[in-house]
């Protein structure tokens, strides 16, 4: 897991903190998947995807044969989740 953070902070990290954005690191699998979720401007980006595939797995692929692919998971904070919670609870009440 250390490995992988320091690929990340050195050859990942600049590319995304460039466009105001950053990657966490949530797991690592048995199988080599390595889970990630992007975060800042990357998390809302039309390309995240290809920002995972191009960026994150390519650096981290070519420093580790042994990931065998990257995952991005999308998360909803609990900020936003109750914001939503309270528009609905307004709509419903009108």
């Amino acid at each position: 897991m250390q490995l992988i953070e320091e690929i990340l902070e050195q050859k990942v990290r600049p590319t995304l903190r460039a466009h105001n954005g950053d990657v966490e690191l949530l797991e690592i699998t048995p199988e080599g998947i390595v889970k990630v979720k992007l975060t800042g401007a990357c998390s809302t980006c039309p390309g995240a995807r290809q920002t995972i595939s191009e960026i994150v797995e390519a650096a981290l692929k070519e420093a580790c044969p042994e990931i065998k692919g990257v995952v991005p998971v999308f998360q909803v904070s609990d900020e936003l989740l109750n914001e939503a919670i309270k528009i609905i609870r307004k709509s419903k009440s009108i």
